[in-house]
């Protein structure tokens, strides 16, 4: 059974006084609004209404069930349209976490379309690539690349990192220029980034149609934040293999040098990721459907962006 149609017709047959006009307030046949009270008496094992050809009462139980089923069924309506309205213009405080460079080159600069979108949310962003606890730090969601090592968080892949190798030019001065993913293991340092907590470090994948690569490189310096990262190839401390968002801006001015142009890393997926027991609020669902829309602008301007001038 259908309790909440049959509480529905129920009622609207105690506030209308008849099966007949109940069934046309709910657009229902009158059989059906009939069928739905009787079927709520047998549930309840409870006589509700007094029935006579002329007119429909209300038996002692039916009138108390209807004085507290009339305000729940109040409240269920005022519920659902606060719902609506909150998915519309949701309110109150955001908190989220995701790394350094992600949050001032990607996600910031754009933060005033979404502040233009939802003045009524204030959104607090942790900004570090350490792991966070979403309970106990009071997390609403975090953004993450890569796999996610913990199976009991619910993870909802937002887009991906597509990424670039590049090197400084003062590096390249010194090294020479690889000509093939090889030449990195020779002779080469690359600016290695590890993750926080288990130091492991990140994978440098390569692939060039059909030809997949996985480089074992040494490394001068590691890094665990992605802008130490990039200051460390700015540096010409070594290779880098970062994300394209990332070393774009330094490749136009000159100061980083695209390298091994037909082969591209292996994209890494990014995440938004959130506990299980929590209840994915308005704030979270508007600010993840607005990160989809931030990756997909930045593939489309990746896309359209003009490739490096030849010498």
């Amino acid at each position: 059974m259908d309790q909440y149609a049959a509480v529905r017709a129920f009622v609207g047959v105690v506030e209308t006084g008849s099966f007949v006009k109940a069934a046309a307030a709910l657009n229902l046949p009158r059989n059906t609004v009939t069928k739905l009270v009787q079927g709520l008496e047998a549930h309840l094992r409870v006589k509700l209404l007094n029935r006579t050809t002329r007119r429909v009462s209300t038996t002692s139980d039916g009138s108390a069930y209807y004085e507290r089923m009339a305000r729940v069924l109040d409240e269920w309506q005022e519920a659902a349209s606060a719902l609506a309205n909150a998915q519309a213009s949701p309110r109150g405080r955001l908190r989220v976490d995701m790394g350094a460079t992600m949050a001032t080159m990607l996600v910031i600069p754009a933060l005033a379309d979404f502040q233009a979108r939802y003045p009524d949310l204030q959104i607090d962003i942790g900004v570090s690539d350490r792991p966070v606890d979403l309970v106990s730090e009071r997390v609403d969601c975090v953004v993450r690349t890569g796999a996610i090592g913990d199976p009991s968080l619910i993870a909802r892949r937002i887009g991906q990192f597509r990424f670039t190798t590049c090197a400084a030019p003062a590096y390249l001065a010194r090294h020479g220029t690889p000509a093939e993913p090889a030449d990195l293991a020779r002779g080469h340092k690359m600016v290695r980034y590890f993750y926080a907590g288990s130091g492991r470090q990140m994978a440098v994948e390569m692939r060039r149609g059909e030809q997949r690569v996985k480089l074992h490189c040494d490394h001068f310096v590691g890094v665990n934040d992605s802008n130490a990262m990039l200051a460390a190839g700015l540096a010409g401390l070594g290779v880098l293999h970062t994300p394209e968002f990332i070393a774009a801006p330094h490749i136009a001015s000159g100061m980083l040098v695209p390298l091994l142009q037909d082969w591209q890393g292996e994209p890494v997926p990014v995440s938004v990721v959130y506990a299980p027991n929590r209840h994915l609020s308005a704030r979270v669902r508007v600010f993840v459907d607005w990160m989809v829309a931030i990756f997909e602008s930045d593939r489309m301007a990746a896309e359209h962006r003009p490739g490096p001038l030849a010498p």
